[in-house]
């Protein structure tokens, strides 16, 4: 497995091994022991899967009380992932990495605690899977525009995407609630 980190202290893209042939392909999706050694503790206690449609963008998401961390990866299709340092007194804060996941290249992002997350779909549809350090706690969500020119993130896809009525009325990075 090949390991990438970031200036953004924190963030690891992870490149695992994928043993093909012509019936398809094997690869680990999670091997406790080396991403522990890769600096990954969490014991993951929630999987999530979601299908979206070209266009989409879900985000930028996180929870205030209950910080989740998120193994992410891309099933069908591709993504543009997202994570934006919203860590108070960290010296990336507001700064963001953006990486290609997708069914064919097999990469995993792994978010820790204190980074909102979102993601952009740039195929005709994508499933994601992601593991979550925590557990879902509505009413504790909290978010950021997409859109926020303070951030500035380099969305692939032109235009207005396709967004919830959360997703549209999340306030600006500058005016978010930490907590």
């Amino acid at each position: 497995m090949k390991i990438k980190t970031y200036s953004i202290d924190g963030l690891i893209l992870f490149e695992p091994t994928v043993h093909g042939d012509a019936r398809g392909f094997f690869l680990e999706t999670f091997h406790r022991q080396r991403y522990q050694e890769a600096g990954i503790n969490h014991e993951f206690v929630q999987d999530n899967h979601s299908l979206s449609v070209k266009g989409t963008l879900r985000g930028l998401h996180y929870q205030i009380r209950n910080p989740q961390a998120k193994l992410v990866r891309c099933l069908e299709g591709s993504i543009y992932d997202v994570a934006v340092d919203i860590r108070p007194g960290s010296p990336t804060f507001g700064q963001w990495v953006g990486e290609i996941l997708s069914a064919e290249n097999h990469l995993q992002l792994y978010v820790p605690e204190g980074f909102a997350h979102g993601f952009q779909v740039i195929s005709e549809r994508a499933q994601m899977a992601y593991k979550c350090s925590d557990y879902y706690a509505q009413g504790d969500e909290g978010g950021i525009l997409w859109s926020d020119p303070e951030l500035a993130i380099a969305w692939p896809e032109a235009g207005t995407p396709l967004l919830s009525e959360k997703d549209k009325n999340y306030p600006l990075f500058r005016d978010h609630d930490s907590a």
